[in-house]
């Protein structure tokens, strides 16, 4: 397992029955998580001071009971990256960002330097623009796009944070499938693919996604918009039951016949300071041309 390791505003401090607590710059937070099956005893002292718990309705859904006042978003800083984003407690359990994916970005950020070249970025199902700011920051050029008008506004907002504002950055409204068609029949060619598609979803039109049965269609569409160079095509999912190996298995049959390179897969994660362990966090599996790159993988 990869871990997000290296956070100093961000912490996940114990995971029991079903929940983590962590600290968010300073305001501390309990949140569902399917992972957390084990059921250890539990620091009352720690678990008590929590500003906000969300819980989980038997219905679905869920909703926040707040114990101290919290400001309406506030920031949080990688210092790594020098990347900062707004944080606040949104409807369904989330906050706009997903602590453990620093380490792809880390990777990403790496890679783009070392290409000492200019690179241009697909980044799909793009969110509130992580992994755009941290290949902004390399000197990419970046085209965000995600279906969520709001989701796109967050990530600009967390752009003007970290100083990024001024980058060459495409925001994209839309579908990822029909703008990546649309990008094939525009002759337009990027040399790296970020994707991070949701388990479940509905289009427009009452299309039905469900990633397992259309993430196959999705990677060969998205081969046809990569240069004849590319540096690297990252995948990441959350979907439960779709291991690292079968992410790899697709990349490795639709990239390294035609482009040549290698391809690597992990699960992600979180350290937890209680246990010493890592809380396991979804999959990620890459194609890269280089094998020397497993270095910035495995780091």
């Amino acid at each position: 397992m990869r871990a997000s390791n290296k956070w100093k505003s961000y912490r996940v401090i114990d995971t029991s029955d079903g929940e983590k607590l962590e600290i968010w710059n300073g305001v501390t937070l309990i949140r569902p998580d399917p992972q957390v099956i084990w059921k250890t005893s539990k620091n009352k002292k720690l678990w008590e001071k929590a500003d906000a718990h969300y819980h989980r309705s038997n219905s679905g859904g869920g909703k926040w009971e707040f114990h101290a006042k919290l400001p309406e978003n506030w920031e949080l800083f990688y210092e790594n990256l020098n990347l900062k984003f707004k944080i606040r407690p949104t409807g369904f359990k989330h906050t706009g960002l997903f602590p453990e994916q620093a380490v792809n970005w880390d990777f990403m950020n790496a890679l783009i330097q070392k290409a000492q070249r200019p690179v241009k970025v697909l980044n799909l199902f793009a969110y509130t623009g992580g992994a755009t700011l941290a290949c902004a920051n390399a000197g990419a050029e970046v085209c965000h796009v995600d279906a969520s008008k709001g989701m796109v506004q967050w990530a600009r907002e967390n752009a003007n944070l970290s100083n990024l504002q001024d980058k060459p950055i495409r925001w994209i409204v839309d579908d990822c499938e029909k703008f990546t068609l649309r990008e094939i029949r525009r002759g337009r060619r990027y040399d790296a693919i970020i994707m991070d598609p949701p388990s479940y979803g509905r289009g427009p039109s009452g299309e039905i996604w469900k990633l397992e049965n259309c993430i196959y269609d999705l990677v060969q569409n998205c081969v046809n918009v990569l240069s004849d160079n590319p540096v690297f095509f990252l995948i990441n999912s959350y979907t439960t039951g779709l291991s690292p190996s079968v992410m790899g298995y697709i990349l490795n049959s639709l990239l390294t016949e035609k482009f040549g390179g290698y391809v690597y897969f992990d699960e992600i994660g979180l350290p937890v300071e209680q246990s010493g362990m890592c809380l396991p966090c979804g999959a990620t599996a890459v194609w890269c041309k280089n094998n020397a790159e497993r270095n910035f993988y495995e780091k």
